[in-house]
């Protein structure tokens, strides 16, 4: 690998990074979570349960993420119409969850989170599944308003799509104590 190509890709991660620095203190912690889900990274339950309700919300999302591996193998080609339906609906279904959870409240977010729970040939999907998920009626009106507002035009109408994987995944960081002493 050449240095030209090293400091492209160190640059693409620093690029991941900035993006998700920039998302909500509840996003992030939403994305990792899903991360740890969805690409059966950690005990989900362990690590993010922090009371019956999120215990039940993190059962319901693991159910509903059972449905990924079937999605990955179902992305269709850019152009392929023939597999769109079989694709758009478990997508869209699980989109909708996602959504209407109230913690991916951006398409950048959302796309964010699925190029990394799919990988980066789902990107020509995402504005679809997306406007979709966001439109459906279980989502309060001012949440679907907010949500369908995020997507660019940009977005919506881009001629083509990068194949590069994401580089970062974030994982959870454990709090440092600043107010210890540090050992010399």
């Amino acid at each position: 690998m050449t240095g030209k190509t090293k400091a492209a890709e160190g640059a693409m991660t620093l690029a991941e990074m900035k993006e998700f620095a920039g998302f909500s203190a509840a996003t992030q912690r939403y994305v990792r979570r899903s991360l740890d889900i969805g690409l059966d990274r950690e005990d989900a339950m362990t690590r993010w349960g922090r009371d019956p309700v999120e215990a039940a919300s993190i059962r319901a999302q693991a159910r509903v993420y059972e449905s990924l591996p079937e999605i990955r193998e179902m992305v269709p080609e850019a152009s392929g119409l023939d597999a769109v339906e079989p694709f758009l609906a478990p997508i869209v279904k699980l989109a909708a969850f996602d959504l209407g959870q109230g913690r991916i409240t951006t398409f950048s977010a959302f796309r964010f989170l699925y190029e990394r729970l799919v990988g980066a040939e789902v990107r020509p999907w995402l504005p679809s599944t997306f406007c979709s998920a966001a439109a459906l009626p279980h989502l309060h009106p001012e949440l679907r308003r907010k949500l369908l507002q995020s997507i660019s035009e940009a977005a919506a109408t881009a001629s083509g799509w990068s194949n590069r994987q994401p580089a970062f995944f974030p994982y959870w960081v454990e709090k440092v104590d600043t107010s210890a002493p540090m050992a010399h």
